[in-house]
């Protein structure tokens, strides 16, 4: 079964994740999702399969975030989903994807429950 982290290596959470899944044995395909941003239909996939939505995932404490007015509850999904993937800081880290299930790695064990 392939493994794949959206990973940001600055990230203490996201190390730590990347960590545990190596050391159960994982070699996941990691994302560093910065320098490679999700496409939007990637981005739908990994929202689908972590069963949230996009406000679920987004960082509220980025400059982005605040600068784009994202708390203004009158926009969309789609509104939201493509400021994620035009400034991909502000999706939440790390996420795990394995098998059509996903997790955010918040604590980083949690990840081990799709794997």
């Amino acid at each position: 079964m392939s493994v794949r982290i959206y990973h940001n290596p600055r990230c203490s959470k996201s190390r730590a994740t990347l960590a545990l899944l190596e050391e159960n044995g994982h070699a996941p395909e990691v994302v560093e999702y910065l320098k490679t941003p999700p496409t939007e239909d990637e981005l739908r996939q990994v929202l689908a399969a972590l069963g949230l939505g996009p406000r679920d995932v987004i960082r509220t404490g980025e400059a982005a975030y605040k600068d784009n007015n994202l708390a203004d509850e009158n926009l969309s999904d789609d509104q939201l989903i493509a400021a994620m993937v035009a400034d991909p800081i502000l999706i939440e880290r790390p996420i795990v994807v394995s098998g059509g299930k996903a997790k955010i790695g918040r604590p980083p064990e949690g990840v081990l429950d799709i794997l």
